[in-house]
C-alpha cells in the first residue's frame, strides 16, 4: 500500500471517529431529560428578533431542558423549523427533551396571547382586538404606512388575516406593521402588485374586499365577474355590504330603502364605481378571484338561501329571486 493511500485511509478513519464522537456527544443521555415525565408548565417569553441561543438560555434557566447546547444544536439544523418560533409568551412543560421543547414552542395552542385577524374583519375590528390584549402597548396607528399607497392613507384591507402573537411591550403600531408586512409577503406570491387590466393593485384589493363579504368562497370568481361587468358599463354596484360598512350595520341580512340613500362615498347605490377604500381584510382566495374573475355576462346575483347564490343577466329573473329570498328570510332560513 502506498504512503498516500495509507494516509487517506487514516484520515478517513479519523473522520469517521470524529463524526461518531460528535454524534455521540450531541446525544449523550446526561445532556437531556428523559422527557417521559414532564414537570409543571412555565411561561417562556420570546422577544421580537430573539434567536436560538437566547431562547435556549431561557429554556435552561426555567428548567425546561437539561443543557442549552442540545437545543442550540437542534435549532441550528436547517430542517428543524426553529425559524418558525413566534414572539410572545409560550406555555412550555419543564424537564423535557430539546425536541419536545421545540415542538411546544411551535405549537400555536400553547401561546398565552393570540391575536386572530379573521377574513372579512375591518381595521376597526383589529384595533379593538389589540386594545383588549394586555401584551400590547397602546400607541398611535397614524405613523404606520400601508403597503399599497392610497389617497386616504388607509390601512383597511391590508391587515393580513392570520393568527399573530406578540412579545410583551409590542406597540399597536408595531403589531399593525407586522400584519401589513405579512400582507405584502402573501400577496407578492399571487401578483397583486400588477393589478388587473386597467385596475390598480389597490382597486383590485378593494374589489376583493367586496367579494369577501358578498359571496361564498366557491362563488368568488363569479362574484368578481359581476363586479367587473358592472364597472365596465358604468352601472352602479349597488352592494349592500358597502352601505352596511358606511352605516355601521355590518352583519345585518337586510338593508332598508332609507339606508340605500345615505350620503356616503361608500354608498354604491348612489355612487358609480368603487368605494374609496376596501371594506374588509380579504382572504387570499378573494384577492385571487379579483385577479382572475370568471368570464360571463352576468350582472346580478343574490343568495336566495344559505349557500345558494344565483347569477343572471336578466333583471326579471333577478327580481323573481328577490321574492324567493324574502320568503326564505321571513321563514327564518337566514337566522
Amino acid at each position: 500500500m502506498s504512503y498516500k493511500k495509507q494516509t487517506r485511509q487514516y484520515i478517513l478513519i479519523a473522520l469517521v471517529i470524529s463524526l461518531g464522537f460528535s454524534v455521540y456527544t450531541a446525544t449523550r443521555p446526561h445532556d437531556e431529560f428523559a422527557g417521559n415525565n414532564p414537570g409543571p408548565e412555565v411561561l417562556i417569553e420570546v422577544s421580537n428578533g430573539e434567536f436560538g441561543a437566547a431562547i435556549a438560555a431561557d429554556l435552561y434557566k426555567e428548567g425546561v431542558i437539561k443543557t442549552a447546547r442540545t437545543f442550540i444544536d437542534l435549532a441550528n439544523q436547517p430542517s428543524s423549523g426553529a425559524q418558525g418560533i413566534s414572539p410572545g409568551n409560550h406555555k412550555i412543560q419543564t424537564r423535557i427533551t430539546s425536541k419536545q421543547a421545540l415542538a411546544q414552542l411551535l405549537d400555536r395552542t400553547r401561546f398565552t396571547h393570540m391575536v386572530d385577524v379573521i377574513e372579512g374583519s375591518t381595521f376597526g375590528d383589529v384595533k379593538r382586538i389589540l386594545a383588549k390584549d394586555s401584551t400590547i402597548k397602546r400607541s398611535s396607528s397614524e405613523s404606520v404606512k400601508p403597503a399599497l399607497v392610497n389617497g386616504r392613507n388607509s390601512l383597511e384591507g391590508q391587515l393580513a388575516p392570520a393568527s399573530y402573537t406578540f412579545a410583551k411591550g409590542t406597540t399597536t403600531s408595531q403589531a399593525l406593521a407586522a400584519m401589513i408586512e405579512k400582507f405584502s409577503q402573501t400577496t407578492s406570491t399571487i401578483g397583486l402588485s400588477k393589478g388587473f387590466e386597467k385596475y390598480s393593485a389597490y382597486q383590485v384589493l378593494t374589489i376583493a374586499s367586496l367579494i369577501q363579504i358578498e359571496g361564498d368562497p366557491a362563488d368568488y370568481p363569479k362574484v368578481a365577474g359581476v363586479i367587473y361587468n358592472r364597472l365596465r358599463i358604468g352601472m352602479p354596484l349597488q352592494l349592500n355590504s358597502t352601505v352596511q360598512y358606511a352605516a355601521g350595520l355590518r352583519g345585518q341580512i337586510a338593508l332598508s330603502t332609507a339606508a340605500t340613500k345615505i350620503d356616503s362615498p361608500y354608498n354604491t347605490y348612489r355612487n358609480i364605481g368603487l368605494p374609496p377604500t376596501p371594506i374588509s381584510n380579504p382572504s387570499i382566495s378573494a384577492i385571487t378571484a379579483a385577479l382572475h374573475p370568471a368570464h360571463h355576462d352576468f350582472l346580478y346575483f343574490i343568495t336566495v338561501k344559505p349557500h345558494d347564490t344565483r347569477f343572471t343577466k336578466d333583471y326579471t329573473q333577478f327580481d323573481a329571486w328577490v321574492t324567493e329570498y324574502n320568503k326564505n328570510r321571513a321563514a327564518g332560513l337566514f337566522a
